[in-house]
C-alpha cells in the first residue's frame, strides 16, 4: 500500500543500487510513490529489481550500469540525467565497501578504491546535485556512514576513519542547508544482514550475529530520519546505545573495545 508523501512522482538517484541496502532503499522509497534511478555495476541486478519495483507500484525506473569508480563517472552521470530531462530530489549515497584487516597487510590499491568511493565519489555526487536542489527549492540528501564513524576501529581502520568523514561532513552540510528547504541526513548502521561482511572479507563473529539488523528495518529508519530532515540518525537501539557509552569513554579504551566487537 503506497504511503502519502511529499515524495510522490519525485525522482530519487540511488547509488549502490544492485544490493543490500541500497535495494532496500528503492523499495522502501517506491513505497512513497518516488520514481528511481538506480545505479551500480551489475546491469543484471539492476534489471531485475527494476522489473520487481515497476510490476509492484506505478513508478518510473530508470538504470544507469555504471562504475563509479571509472573517470570522471559521477559527472558523466550527472550529465546523463540532466540530458535526460529528469531532476534529481532524493540522492541516496550508498554506494560504499569496507575492508576487515590490519592496515600494514591490505594491498594499497584496495585502500584507495575504499577512499575513492566511499569519500570521493559520495562528495562529488553531492556537489554535483545539491546546487539543483537547492535552485528548486527542494531536495534531500542521505549519506550512509556506519556506528564505525564514531571511533577509531582496529581491523577497519581505512572503513571507519572513512566512514567519520562522512559524519562530519553530513552533519556541517545539514547545518550549511538550514535555511533552505534541502537537508543531508547522515545514517550510521550497525551490522545489517547485506554483503557488506562478505565483500570486507570477515565471517560474522558473535557480536555481529547477536546485533545483526535486517536492511528492511535499516532503510525504514534511514528514510524517515530523511524525511523528517534530521541532521543524524544511528540505526537500531543497541547500536544507539553504543555511540552513546562511546562519548563517556576514554578514546584509548573505546579503541579497544571496537577491536574486540569487531575482531
Amino acid at each position: 500500500m503506497r504511503k502519502n508523501s511529499i515524495l510522490e512522482d519525485k525522482t530519487a538517484l540511488i547509488t549502490g543500487a544492485s544490493s543490500g541496502l541500497g535495494t532496500d532503499f528503492a523499495r522502501d522509497l517506491a513505497n512513497y510513490g518516488c520514481n528511481l534511478i538506480l545505479v551500480a555495476r551489475r546491469e543484471d541486478r539492476l534489471a531485475a529489481l527494476k522489473q520487481e519495483i515497476v510490476d509492484k507500484h506505478n513508478v518510473e525506473v530508470a538504470v544507469i550500469p555504471m562504475d563509479l569508480l571509472s573517470p570522471d563517472a559521477p559527472r558523466i552521470m550527472y550529465n546523463q540525467i540532466r540530458k535526460a530531462g529528469k531532476t534529481v530530489a532524493v540522492l541516496i549515497n550508498n554506494a560504499g565497501f569496507g575492508i576487515y584487516g590490519k592496515f600494514i597487510d591490505t594491498p594499497w590499491d584496495k585502500i584507495k578504491k575504499l577512499i575513492d568511493l566511499d569519500i570521493g565519489v559520495l562528495v562529488q555526487l553531492t556537489k554535483l546535485f545539491l546546487g539543483d536542489m537547492v535552485k528548486n527549492d527542494f531536495g534531500y540528501i542521505m549519506q550512509i556512514a556506519s556506528i564505525g564513524a564514531f571511533q577509531p576501529t582496529p581491523m577497519y581502520a581505512c572503513y571507519g576513519a572513512a566512514k567519520s568523514f562522512v559524519l562530519n561532513f553530513g552533519e556541517a552540510l545539514n547545518y550549511e542547508l538550514k535555511d533552505t528547504n534541502v537537508s543531508c541526513t547522515v545514517v550510521s548502521p550497525g551490522p545489517t544482514k547485506t554483503e557488506f561482511l562478505e565483500v570486507a572479507g570477515q565471517k560474522p563473529n558473535l557480536y555481529q550475529r547477536l546485533t545483526m539488523m535486517s536492511g528492511e528495518e535499516v532503510a525504514r529508519i534511514g528514510i524517515t530520519a530523511m524525511l523528517d530532515r534530521r541532521s543524524s540518525v544511528v540505526t537500531g537501539k543497541m547500536n544507539a546505545f553504543t555511540v552513546w557509552l562511546n562519548r563517556w569513554v576514554p578514546r584509548r579504551l573505546s579503541t579497544a573495545s571496537a577491536y574486540v566487537l569487531t575482531k
